[in-house]
């Protein structure tokens, strides 16, 4: 069996799931495929997945909290059920105190920061944020950022804009989700390619994606810096892997997409959190 790490999921509480999948939906006018419940989620990866980074979202500043603590008790249940579970919290432009934020969700288990720009509304580069971005590399603690929108009033994650940012952070480790750009990897491929710390994944991009494009770019990036990702509730992994297998790509890169990457970008996070090793999941 082959060794899957998804690099970009997300999940809800049982009260909300419904509804949060359905408004990610009607931002991106799509239907997601899952339900986004943790259950659900669970059941999606049974077989699938040996591990998994669960990724916040917080579209204010009172939900950090909460958000965060959620996020913990689910990657802290899925490492007691022998998954490779990591949690990145999320984190709103208008928190207060975001380096208090941050110490709170890392001493509660979570190990990184998500950020999705363009349903906060505001830039990566936002200097809002960047006590955050001094709180991670302080720490050693990695960034994951959606990335891209090819509609004019959601440029909030344009490539260009992560690029600026990483001058300012030439430290700061980073995963640019969906090639770099959502709905415009190839432009991303020209402004973001060759960054040293920057690695990226393959959600929500090869369903839009000819193959023969989708293998163009992933021959173009560091081979061991492009990490597989579903987004799920976007995609279930089932219909994510067919995608992706479509591509028909070398037995060892595919490898390295699926597993041995997000153990590069993951390596020496330190996180409180006792996840099964990479090892350990390969045996």
């Amino acid at each position: 069996m082959r060794k899957i790490f998804d690099i970009h999921t997300h999940v809800y509480p049982d009260a909300i799931a419904q509804r949060a999948a359905q408004a990610l939906g009607a931002f991106y006018r799509f239907e997601p495929r899952g339900g986004g419940t943790f259950s659900d989620f669970l059941q999606d990866s049974s077989g699938m997945r040996q591990g998994f980074l669960l990724l916040g979202v917080a579209t204010n500043a009172h939900q950090v909290a909460s958000v965060n603590r959620f996020l913990a008790q689910c990657v802290r249940s899925a490492c007691a059920q022998g998954y490779a579970a990591y949690g990145f919290a999320g984190l709103h432009q208008d928190t207060p105190d975001m380096a208090a934020a941050l110490e709170s969700a890392r001493a509660d288990g979570l190990c990184g920061l998500k950020l999705h720009p363009d349903i906060q509304g505001a830039d990566i580069n936002d200097r809002r944020f960047y006590p955050a971005y001094d709180y991670l590399c302080q720490n050693h603690l990695p960034l994951c950022l959606h990335m891209g929108d090819d509609r004019p009033a959601f440029r909030f994650s344009a490539p260009e804009k992560l690029r600026a940012l990483l001058r300012d952070f030439p430290k700061l480790r980073v995963l640019a989700s969906h090639f770099g750009g959502y709905r415009e990897a190839e432009h991303a491929a020209e402004v973001l390619y060759g960054e040293k710390e920057l690695f990226f994944d393959t959600s929500s991009t090869l369903w839009y994606l000819p193959p023969q494009t989708a293998k163009k770019l992933l021959h173009r990036m560091d081979s061991e810096h492009i990490c597989f990702g579903t987004d799920y509730p976007v995609f279930r992994i089932r219909d994510e892997l067919s995608l992706f297998d479509r591509l028909d790509l070398p037995e060892d890169f595919a490898e390295k997409i699926l597993w041995e990457n997000a153990h590069r970008f993951l390596e020496n996070v330190p996180c409180p959190t006792a996840a099964p090793s990479f090892r350990q999941c390969s045996q």
